[in-house]
């Protein structure tokens, strides 16, 4: 069972090596997408194996914008391109951490060979109320031009309600981002978003797609039957706020007890990243 590890990095080029370390495996690879506005000679540091390759096609993902959706996707063709194989490919930001030993993580997915851990909710969920409006309205978050927040609301003033450009059911959630799912189950989602230049269109005015696209597409492919609603992550997102809560030792029991595989999201934060190589990932020295 072969896995590679996709990690969206922008910041902190010493928490990137540090998930790597903890990730490291024979049979892992890692392909890291440095964002386009960040310096990549900052990370070049983390090129210590050869199992580590830099996205050539970065992207200048912003918050929110369709962009992040857009730099995942063209790393995850850059990944499926090389032909290697993969049993799973895994979704991670650099702000990410292991819950269990490399060991153990590949002893599960080499378990669960075939199948997809993606999270998504419920249609009628609070998410999805507000949800809508991610697409329905149009949004200017990767444009930057004079007075383009007057012409966003004077578009969604006048024009009607954009409709999704796709007669399928929509899947997504605060959780929908960071996923593991099995190579030709990316090859399928990728090549489906490429081919689509209705789909492409739609999608650059619309909000944070990155939580909703990509498990859109995989939900309404053959791939569905194959995939847990699950995506194995501890996220806390009892702050109310627009981002998870940073994790610190006073989320540790919690996540100890999760039975998830990964938690976010962190800070470069010593103290619980020490305690979780310690007492879950059976390092005798943290760090």
């Amino acid at each position: 069972m072969r896995i590679a590890h996709l990690i969206m990095i922008h910041k902190d080029p010493n928490q990137t090596i540090r998930l790597i370390k903890r990730l490291q495996h024979p049979n892992a690879d890692f392909y890291i997408h440095v964002d386009a506005k960040s310096n990549i000679e900052d990370f070049k540091d983390v090129v210590f194996a050869d199992q580590i390759t830099f996205i050539n096609n970065r992207i200048n993902c912003n918050w929110g914008g369709n962009s992040l959706l857009i730099g995942i996707a063209t790393a995850l063709h850059e990944v499926t391109a090389q032909n290697k194989g993969y049993d799973f490919i895994n979704l991670l930001s650099a702000q990410d951490y292991p819950l269990k030993s490399s060991e153990e993580l590949h002893q599960y997915f080499s378990e669960h060979i075939g199948q997809n851990f993606v999270s998504y909710e419920a249609a009628d969920s609070f998410w999805w109320k507000k949800a809508k409006r991610r697409y329905e309205k149009y949004h200017f978050t990767d444009f930057n031009f004079p007075g383009k927040y007057f012409v966003e609301r004077m578009a969604n003033k006048f024009l009607p309600t954009r409709k999704f450009p796709l007669p399928i059911e929509l899947y997504g959630g605060c959780k929908s981002t960071w996923w593991t799912i099995s190579e030709a189950c990316a090859k399928y989602i990728t090549e489906q978003l490429r081919n689509d230049d209705k789909l492409q269109n739609f999608i650059k005015y619309c909000w944070g797609t990155d939580e909703f696209i990509l498990t859109t597409l995989i939900m309404n492919s053959p791939f569905a039957t194959m995939t847990i609603g699950d995506n194995m992550r501890y996220i806390n997102w009892s702050e109310g706020k627009a981002h998870p809560k940073l994790l610190d030792n006073t989320d540790f029991e919690t996540m100890k007890n999760s039975q998830m595989l990964f938690a976010r999201k962190f800070e470069m934060d010593a103290s619980i990243l020490d305690r979780i190589d310690t007492e879950l990932l059976g390092y005798s020295t943290p760090g």
